[in-house]
């Protein structure tokens, strides 16, 4: 049975990144007016070279390597893998607050203190053991997302929330703790997938905060992170 959610939440975390085409993919045309004065219809569109699209979504894949101009140091570098995925909104609900770096300090700070507010990693496990932002729990968004499948974990995420499960769809959100959820980075929609799933069990919004930017935004905004 744990081979086989294993192998589930292996698919589903490339379901996430490999889903159907949208806008970003699609393209806006646009007209616009050359220097020269000529005007053109050009497509604004997320470009993905066709190599790009093929290369294998892991750790090493993703957060390894550096590149910019020749004369800056390797130190000052970072860089980010293309990948198909698909650009989230900035905000997924009008009650959900959308964090960006300096207000996910703010709640790792204020975390350190209250017991209410929890860091959430929304990634399947193999994402989260291999580096997380300090003081993150890891619950995968599966557990959310299919709560039948891994039912158990269900149960057991929702205890770590102080949610109360009445009977099979009815909880108790009373005393439900204050998240702040994240997944690999815009491109990414494993926390966004938990958040829907958490929205349509009652989670109170409220009581979520979204950090849009995740992984990707915080190791190049030059954030600590842990499993370096």
């Amino acid at each position: 049975m744990i081979e086989k959610n294993m192998i589930y939440l292996i698919l589903l975390g490339c379901m996430s990144l490999y889903g159907g085409e949208g806008l970003e993919y699609q393209g806006v045309p646009m007209k616009v007016t050359n220097g020269d004065g000529k005007e053109k219809t050009i497509l604004v569109k997320r470009h993905i070279p066709d190599e790009c699209a093929k290369i294998p979504i892991t750790n090493e894949t993703v957060w390894t390597g550096n590149y910019a101009n020749t004369k800056v140091p390797q130190a000052c570098k970072s860089t980010f893998v293309h990948t198909s995925g698909h650009l989230q909104p900035i905000q997924l609900d009008e009650d959900i607050e959308t964090y960006g770096e300096l207000e996910v300090l703010a709640f790792i700070k204020d975390m350190k203190n209250n017991n209410r507010l929890m860091l959430i990693d929304a990634r399947n496990d193999e994402w989260y053991e291999y580096r997380t932002i300090p003081g993150a729990i890891n619950m995968p968004y599966p557990y959310f997302q299919d709560r039948t499948l891994f039912k158990e974990e269900f149960e057991y995420a929702m205890k770590m929330l102080d949610v109360k499960i009445l009977k099979d769809n009815e909880f108790d959100f009373d005393n439900a703790k204050t998240i702040l959820v994240f997944c690999n980075g815009p491109w990414c929609g494993q926390s966004s997938h938990m958040i829907n799933a958490l929205l349509e069990i009652g989670y109170p919004p409220e009581n979520i905060k979204w950090y849009r930017g995740g992984i990707q935004d915080w190791l190049g905004a030059g954030m600590t992170s842990m499993r370096d």
